[in-house]
């Protein structure tokens, strides 16, 4: 059964294309400890069924994240964004654990 962890923050690339543009994401898990992923892991935890990610928008909305393709690769949004993962580019930066 897939271990559902919500997105709470972000580490962002000086990159400009959407499928470049976030390195890293992070949050808490339920037992108060930090987690971080690099983008390509927490896309290969979707793609194995192991981790459903989600953001909430405003608090209390849970907004899912997918995989989304482009011509250079996959990468992260909401199913609320379109080509640029928005919702995700406005979280905080996560800090250094």
């Amino acid at each position: 059964m897939a271990q559902y962890l919500r997105i709470r923050c972000i580490v962002k690339t000086e990159r400009t294309s959407a499928h470049e543009r976030i390195h890293s994401v992070g949050g808490v898990k339920p037992d108060g400890s930090h987690w971080k992923l690099t983008q390509d892991k927490a896309v290969s935890c979707i793609e194995d069924r192991t981790h459903v990610f989600y953001i909430e928008s405003p608090v209390g909305h849970r907004i899912d994240v997918i995989v989304a393709t482009s011509a250079h690769g996959n990468y992260l949004k909401t199913v609320a964004d379109r080509e640029q993962p928005d919702k995700l580019l406005s979280l905080p930066t996560c800090p250094e654990i």
